[in-house]
């Protein structure tokens, strides 16, 4: 029996959950962009699925017994994966529709939200991100916090420095759902730098950047650190 492992970035506690499937281990960011919610500002839903290892098994008599704390361990080494390994990925966004975008391994299809039908409905088949393009998506507020390199690169995109010749303008939600959203139909580059305060970054590479990165690749787009790609990390 697989195991769920749901973090809530606000809060200190988690939850195991346990289901009765099992193909695929599934996770999950709740709601992203929680923190905007009461201000209207969009925010989604992130999904990742992996594959179930048929070793991974929990007697249900020991639910409630510390003795199967090894058992649950195992498992929950089962969902540790690398994004490589992920056979789909998928975010729901809620903004002025209701958009689910998701890759099955073949491409990146979005679907909207049909209220009159209570059914999503393909919009845009096989999207692909626009190769050229002048937006760039960071929280500005913490430029000051990043490494040199990274304020660097920053600042002669805006200036229209870098490989393209393109001023760049900067176009930041808030919410990474939103910003994906946007990039997957714009073009463009999004980021969440580590800073002084963030060595690690802020973004849950599980749960978040892989599945995130799994579409972006499917797209056409690129996923990375700056030194290594993000579906490789273990």
């Amino acid at each position: 029996m697989p195991i769920d492992f749901v973090y809530n970035e606000d809060e200190d506690d988690t939850d195991i959950l346990f289901d009765e499937s099992e193909k695929y281990v599934v996770v999950f960011d709740p709601l992203d962009g929680s923190s905007n919610v009461e201000s209207g500002i969009p925010c989604g839903i992130v999904v990742g699925f992996y594959e179930h290892d048929a070793a991974c098994a929990i007697a249900e008599d020991c639910l409630d017994d510390d003795e199967c704390t090894q058992m649950e361990a195992q498992c929950l080494a089962n969902t540790l994966q690398p994004g490589t390994n992920l056979v789909a990925a998928a975010y729901c966004l809620f903004s002025s529709s209701t958009f689910l975008t998701l890759t099955l391994g073949n491409g990146v299809y979005i679907f909207t939200l049909d209220e009159q039908i209570g059914e999503f409905v393909l919009s845009k088949p096989q999207v692909q991100i626009p190769e050229s393009s002048n937006i760039c998506s960071f929280n500005e507020a913490r430029i000051k916090k990043w490494d040199e390199p990274m304020r660097k690169t920053l600042l002669s995109w805006r200036e229209g420095k870098g490989r393209s010749g393109k001023k760049f303008t900067s176009r930041y939600v808030g919410s990474m759902v939103a910003d994906i959203h946007r990039t997957l139909l714009y073009g463009g580059v999004f980021g969440s730098p580590a800073d002084t305060e963030r060595p690690d970054g802020k973004m849950h590479l599980l749960y978040e950047a892989a599945p995130m990165s799994y579409i972006i690749e499917q797209a056409g787009g690129l996923s990375t650190t700056g030194e290594k790609r993000v579906m490789e990390i273990i």
